[in-house]
C-alpha cells in the first residue's frame, strides 16, 4: 500500500465512504499519498488489512448519530457511499437521500473543510445521445437513482451557501479499467484520470460549490470540460484506444437505452409498490 507522499498537496485527515465499493477500492490506494491520515468507511467491515496511515470505521449512513461520529476530526471528505444501481424508492432513499443529510449535516458540526461529492451522470440520462450538456443545463433524472444524486448536488448547494462547507460535485461516468460497451466510449473515466480530478477536487482553494462531469478525453463525449479549467484538471486517458474492441457492443435498437445517454439504467423500472400484485 502506497504511503503518504510530500510531493502531493497533503491533507490531514481524509475520509472515504463507500470503500467497499468498486471506485472506493480504486481510489483506496491512491488516496493514501495525498493524506497523513485515511479514514474508510463502509456498512460492513472491510476485511483487508490496513496500511499505517489507514484506519476504518463501520458505519451505516443512515444512523445520524453514527454518522456524526465517523466525521469528528475529519478535514475533508470523498463521499462514495451510497445504493449505487437502479433500485426501488424505498432502497434508494434511505441511503442516497437520508445518508446524504446526515453527512452534510455532521461536516457542519465538525468543521469539515471540503466534501468531493460522487454525483452522477444518471443526472441528465434523459438526455438524447449526442447531445453536449453543460453542467448548468436543466437536469433529466433517468430513475430514482438520477434523481437522489440531484438531491446530493441540492444538498451541497444549501450547505455552502448558508454553512460555508465547499463541496465538488462529480457527475461520474464509467469508472472502470476500460470501456464497457459503445456508450462507454463517450461516459468513461479511467481510475487515473478519476484519481486526478478527486486530487484536484480536494485541493484547490475557493471551489464554492462546483459542479462537472467526470469524464477522461474522449472524442465521443456528451458533455463539456466545463469546471476543469477551475480544478487544473487535464485528462490523460481516452476511451477511443478501445473503439474497436467495444464497436459491437450496443443496446438493442430502438430502445430507450440506445437513443437516451442513461444506458441500461433506462432499462430498469417501473417497480410495483410494496406488497402489490
Amino acid at each position: 500500500m502506497t504511503s503518504p507522499s510530500p510531493d502531493h498537496p497533503t491533507i490531514n485527515t481524509l475520509l472515504l465512504t463507500g470503500a467497499a465499493g468498486t471506485v472506493g477500492r480504486l481510489l483506496r490506494a491512491p488516496l493514501g499519498t495525498i493524506c497523513r491520515r485515511l479514514v474508510l468507511s463502509d456498512r460492513q467491515p472491510l476485511g483487508t488489512p490496513l496500511a499505517a496511515h489507514e484506519e476504518e470505521r463501520t458505519c451505516d449512513l443512515t444512523d445520524r448519530q453514527a454518522v456524526e461520529q465517523l466525521l469528528a476530526g475529519v478535514d475533508a471528505v470523498v463521499h462514495l457511499g451510497a445504493h449505487s444501481v437502479e433500485a426501488p424508492y424505498e432502497q434508494i432513499a434511505r441511503v442516497n437521500l437520508d445518508g446524504v443529510f446526515h453527512l452534510y449535516e455532521a461536516a457542519r458540526l465538525a468543521g469539515t473543510q471540503r466534501v468531493v461529492f460522487a454525483s452522477s451522470n444518471h443526472v441528465t440520462g434523459c438526455y438524447e445521445q449526442g447531445h453536449m450538456l453543460e453542467p448548468t443545463d436543466p437536469p433529466r433524472p433517468d430513475g430514482y437513482y438520477g434523481v437522489s444524486k440531484l438531491f446530493g448536488e441540492g444538498m451541497a448547494q444549501l450547505y455552502w451557501y448558508r454553512y460555508g462547507v465547499e463541496s465538488v460535485c462529480l457527475r461520474i461516468g464509467s469508472c472502470l479499467p476500460e470501456p464497457p460497451d459503445r456508450r462507454g466510449l463517450s461516459t468513461w473515466i479511467s481510475p487515473r484520470d478519476l484519481f486526478s480530478l478527486v486530487t484536484a477536487s480536494l485541493t484547490t482553494p475557493n471551489v464554492g460549490c462546483l459542479v462537472t462531469y467526470a469524464i477522461s478525453d474522449n472524442p465521443a463525449r456528451w458533455y463539456t470540460d466545463a469546471g476543469w479549467a477551475q480544478l487544473g484538471y487535464r485528462p490523460q486517458d481516452s476511451a477511443d484506444a478501445w473503439r474497436e474492441q467495444v464497436g459491437d457492443r450496443v443496446f438493442p435498437a430502438g430502445s430507450l437505452m440506445a437513443r437516451m445517454q442513461g444506458g441500461i439504467f433506462l432499462d430498469v423500472g417501473p417497480f410495483e409498490a410494496p406488497g402489490s400484485g
